[in-house]
């Protein structure tokens, strides 16, 4: 089995990208939904640290016009659209560009979110999974079992929750293919635990001695 990669979301500030950076994140996270506490505008995130991690933007009541226009201000390489965007939505933003979200407590079987997957495999790059019906940053996990076994046509993230405290649980039990972490690795809404991600890294690090193979 491949390594997990893992990203980090709810990013606001310089010395928690770094500490991201430092642990090996494949991907930094910054939210430009109106309504998060996690919130940062386009400037911000352009000035936060980069390295080889993909840079994304998660968007929820932009137009996709306002979407590529962060994306351009941001220098971001991704969008999580994480409002219910659909098909021609994604095909706008950019296929290749594309992180579609997906909830499946709300489509609440295998078959509906397969059908899910599906329909979106052709104008998204990655899946993301996340707890709840809508929106994110819940705090909270899922039934690990709704997601277990999947074919997904696209490599997919697990989110919701996650956090030192869970990660071998979701892993063992969802196999995905990466890991979303926000609040899990928090002291307070945008402020990031720089032990708690170094812990999370050690987790991947420990099933995975070898650089990825297990």
């Amino acid at each position: 089995m491949i390594a997990p990669f893992f990203k980090v979301c709810g990013l606001t500030r310089p010395q928690d990208v770094t500490a991201c950076l430092a642990a090996g994140a494949a991907m930094t996270g910054f939210i430009f939904a109106t309504k998060s506490p996690r919130r940062i505008s386009p400037q911000a995130a352009r000035a936060m640290p980069a390295a080889k991690a993909l840079r994304v933007g998660v968007f929820v009541e932009q137009t996709p016009d306002e979407v590529l226009r962060i994306m351009d201000q941001a220098e971001l390489d991704l969008a999580q659209l994480h409002g219910g965007q659909d098909e021609a939505f994604c095909r706008a933003v950019g296929p290749d560009r594309v992180i579609k979200a997906l909830w499946p407590e709300k489509l609440a079987s295998p078959r509906a979110i397969q059908d899910a997957m599906d329909r979106f495999a052709p104008v998204c790059r990655f899946f993301l999974l996340d707890a709840g019906t809508s929106g994110g940053g819940h705090g909270r996990s899922m039934d690990f079992s709704l997601v277990a076994g999947l074919h997904a046509p696209r490599p997919w993230l697990l989110a919701g929750g996650l956090g030192p405290h869970n990660l071998e649980a979701a892993l063992d039990a969802a196999a995905p293919d990466g890991l979303d972490l926000n609040s899990g690795l928090e002291k307070a809404p945008g402020v990031k635990d720089h032990e708690a991600i170094a812990r999370a890294a050690a987790i991947l690090a420990g099933r995975w001695p070898q650089g990825g193979q297990g």
